[in-house]
């Protein structure tokens, strides 16, 4: 006789500090360092395979302004780290840290508030306002500066091949072709103001949330489009599955402390079918897609955490007490997860393969 053996994918914490505040965002890079940024200013670096914690930014540089976003470039030799007081640092990661370049955006409200690099070129777009810049950090320019007109630009994401660049703000997406930027951009319109934009994986679909607390979705081949609604309130996250091939992917939504799961039905004409999953109690704050697979996890204000399978069903849960989540970040190889919570704990996860007996043959 001979057992038969299976195996199932677990999480266990694996390491956890502490920054004095409200974790504002993390980012890991390809090589394994993870970027830690605080609402009172700070950026901590953890580096990879190593449990030393460096400070790269502290209170007193930035005035205790918070830390809106950070950004590793796709080889991870630079981060970019944006504040609230208007300015954009870009270090060189490595093979040493060091200052490579500041922009300074004093005026008020014109802090910097999205960063995201080219996913295969050290070219970062970054928001101040209502404009975004493009700057080729290889040639120290500016490559153009866009105006999105009547509103501040709230979300900002590169197509996946790095062809166009979507930019969310009142009034929908406006989507520029990167090799032309003095063509005038396709305009995804919308009734509201769109906060939220997210390119699925393999570049086939945009999805971008409304302030009609509603969703769309464009097919990024044909135009065709999908109206979402019935959400109770204020989307809060996208997140957009890895498919396998000639597979739409699964698109994950949440509002108050739900999080609903969409899938296309083979008939264009039939849309998208939603599973709703109920588990939170709190808002939930994160919620994002495994790189590699369906597995997703969701984070709320009251400090619980859950894995989901690719079933919609919750395999772990962690919780903080006394505390609540905030922020969190898959490692790009999917084996690790980083959460933040609202107290400055910053907790990792990492993958463990169990396996186990099922029968005899």
């Amino acid at each position: 006789m001979s057992s038969k053996k299976t195996s199932k994918t677990k999480y266990q914490k694996q390491w956890e500090t502490s920054l004095d505040e409200y974790i504002m965002a993390m980012d890991w890079s390809m090589s394994g360092d993870l970027a830690i940024a605080s609402a009172r200013g700070e950026v901590k670096i953890r580096r990879a395979n190593n449990d030393m914690v460096e400070t790269l930014l502290d209170a007193s540089q930035t005035n205790e302004h918070p830390v809106s976003c950070v950004s590793f470039s796709p080889q991870g030799d630079l981060l970019a780290v944006g504040t609230i007081d208007g300015r954009l640092r870009v270090w060189q990661i490595k093979p040493d840290i060091d200052l490579m370049k500041m922009f300074e955006f004093p005026k008020p409200k014109q802090w910097i508030e999205n960063v995201q690099w080219h996913p295969s070129q050290p070219i970062l777009a970054f928001s101040f306002g209502n404009y975004v810049q493009v700057w080729d950090a290889e040639e120290q320019q500016i490559l153009t500066t866009i105006p999105f007109p009547d509103s501040s630009v709230l979300d900002l994401q590169w197509h996946p091949t790095g062809e166009y660049l979507a930019m969310a703000g009142k009034g929908g997406i406006h989507i520029w072709t990167t090799s032309d930027w003095d063509d005038d951009p396709f305009i995804a319109e919308m009734d509201g103001a769109c906060s939220r934009v997210a390119w699925s994986r393999d570049g086939n679909y945009l999805a971008g949330d409304c302030f009609d607390n509603s969703v769309w979705i464009w097919c990024w081949e044909n135009l065709e489009t999908w109206h979402l609604s019935g959400f109770g309130g204020k989307i809060r996250n996208l997140s957009w599955s890895t498919p396998p091939a000639d597979t739409a992917p699964l698109l994950a939504i949440s509002c108050f402390n739900g999080v609903i799961l969409w899938k296309k039905a083979e008939d264009d004409n039939d849309g998208w079918f939603s599973l709703p999953l109920q588990a939170h109690e709190g808002i939930v704050e994160a919620l994002q897609f495994s790189p590699c697979n369906f597995s997703f996890v969701s984070a709320d204000d009251q400090g619980m955490l859950f894995f989901w399978n690719e079933h919609g069903k919750a395999e772990q849960r962690f919780i903080i007490e006394d505390d609540g989540f905030s922020a969190i970040a898959w490692h790009p190889d999917g084996t690790k997860l980083v959460a933040g919570s609202r107290n400055g704990k910053v907790i990792i996860w990492q993958q463990v393969i169990q396996k186990r007996g099922k029968g005899f043959a």
